[in-house]
């Protein structure tokens, strides 16, 4: 793929900027403006560092020890024991694509010049990114205030020419991986240490690449319901403009006219004499519509995270001044991760329960269980347990983190935010979605080949059908049915996501 640079300004990245240099589609370049202001806020802090004022994070200690001053001597010194120290996050790894994101995101920042950093420290960050030198982070040990300082760390180390990272295939040192592009370890000077690692980027990382993922869950589940309720020959009368322009919420609006657009050419839909559908057919446009709304909330509130300034103290050298505040809080990013995991549940909810219907005879009029010969075939009865288990885990995983805290550094930070947790706990349930979506999907193409639907559906769903019986065959007796169902989950990713995590 030919990689067009994406300019970063610390101004104007986008989510799915942002996504597309997740992934490695593009590269990054660096704005000549920013970089100017970036020159700047650099002379300034070098002419703080003489002076007799002590600076937060310039000269003198770190958290409860920020009333300790630091000589001239040792103030690289004290950048680097920084990076060092910090580095104690511990577990899994995470992604690659996340940290990428992450190391994207922080360049980003440092490039509205409110940090301090040298220009050439922005520089070397932007040829990790493009020649595809991925640290090794661990996933635990940020509490999302004073940002997520250990994972932060273990990028910021690798610049140093420590620590591990993935480059060329392979885990290997990262010394050795900046040698062998031919890349020399910065030198860290004054408050750079600390402008790396002060801010929310592994959160809102994690959070926008879900935050993408969810986008095309949610158009993906739709599509799948559609499919269900072809099958099912149900009645689509609640989805008349009617009903829908009698309470106008945007999220259900653009729902329900979506799926009038896929079931629009259909033949298959008001086969059964049923006054009414359940909730889990009748209330999709409510329901989704709502998961819509929240997904618009998250992505304003992410995209403006995106281009903040989120590290401390803040360097103002047009004012002549350096400012302690909090802005390496990560509430807003928590709390928005938050309600995605709580707004995306219960569209599992309502998937799990269209599974029942399609498996429940006396409601289909199908086989029990899908299974051409109920009883010595029990089909796909434990798919459905497999989804209710799915939604059962989605609802413990929605209890907020975002109203929990911690106190650190001997009181001094007394509020966090917990929005590495956050974010890991989104992305567990949009993975858990996905499952509940596939086993939905497996299920809805069985039932319209027992159905003798298939050349009643609509064109849209004709294409996801056929989509799906390409990687799984009818079920015709009784299988291991984890294959099918992690088949036709990646089916799905591919289709609509283009990639498979």
């Amino acid at each position: 793929m030919f990689e067009l640079p994406v300019t970063l300004d610390g101004e104007k990245l986008g989510v799915d900027d942002l996504y597309r240099l997740a992934q490695r589609e593009e590269k990054v370049s660096l704005s000549a403006l920013a970089l100017e202001r970036v020159k700047a806020c650099r002379s300034y802090v070098l002419s703080l560092t003489g002076g007799p004022g002590r600076v937060y994070g310039l000269n003198t200690g770190f958290g409860s020890l920020a009333d300790t001053p630091v000589s001239p001597e040792n103030l690289d010194r004290l950048q680097i024991n920084l990076l060092r120290s910090h580095s104690a996050a511990v577990g899994k790894e995470l992604p690659k694509d996340a940290v990428r994101a992450a190391m994207v995101l922080r360049l980003n920042t440092l490039l509205k010049g409110r940090s301090g950093v040298a220009p050439e420290t922005l520089v070397l960050l932007s040829e990790l990114i493009n020649r595809d030198i991925v640290p090794v982070v661990p996933e635990s040990g940020s509490l999302g205030a004073s940002g997520d300082l250990a994972q932060l760390a273990h990028i910021g180390v690798a610049l140093l020419g420590e620590g591990e990272v993935y480059h060329r295939g392979s885990k290997k040192p990262s010394l050795q991986a900046l040698e062998e592009e031919g890349l020399k370890p910065v030198s860290l000077g004054p408050k750079e240490g600390l402008a790396l690692i002060n801010g929310t980027q592994v959160s809102t990382a994690l959070g926008a690449l879900a935050l993408v993922a969810s986008q095309k869950l949610v158009e993906c589940m739709e599509e799948v319901a559609s499919l269900t309720i072809q099958s099912l020959g149900s009645s689509v009368q609640w989805l008349d403009p009617l009903v829908h322009d009698a309470r106008p919420i945007e999220g259900q609006v653009e729902c329900a006219d979506r799926l009038r657009t896929v079931l629009s050419d259909s033949r298959s839909t008001g086969r059964t004499r049923r006054v009414q559908e359940p909730y889990c057919i009748r209330c999709i446009p409510q329901v989704h519509g709502s998961a819509r709304e929240g997904l618009r909330f998250a992505n304003a509130i992410l995209s403006k995270e995106i281009n903040s300034a989120t590290d401390n103290p803040l360097v103002f050298p047009e004012q002549g001044a350096v400012i302690s505040g909090g802005n390496f809080h990560a509430q807003p990013v928590a709390l928005v991760l938050d309600m995605l995991a709580i707004a995306l549940t219960p569209l599992g909810a309502l998937s799990e329960r269209r599974i029942d219907k399609l498996l429940t005879p006396t409601f289909s009029g199908l086989p029990a269980y899908l299974a051409p010969q109920s009883g010595v075939n029990s089909g796909l009865m434990i798919s459905h347990y497999t989804a209710s288990s799915l939604v059962t885990e989605n609802r413990l995983l929605s209890h907020p983190a975002s109203v929990d805290t911690a106190v650190v550094s001997g009181g001094q930070e007394d509020h966090a935010s917990m929005s590495l947790h956050s974010a890991r706990k989104l992305i567990k349930v949009v993975s858990n979605l996905w499952y509940i979506c596939a086993i939905e999907a497996l299920c809805a193409a069985q039932a319209a080949d027992l159905g003798g639907i298939v050349p009643l559906l609509g064109t849209r769903s004709a294409e996801l059908y056929s989509y799906i019986r390409s990687c799984v065959a009818f079920i015709s007796e009784d299988t291991e049915l984890s294959g099918p169902i992690e088949r036709t989950r990646r089916a799905l990713l591919e289709r609509y996501v283009g990639r498979v995590p």
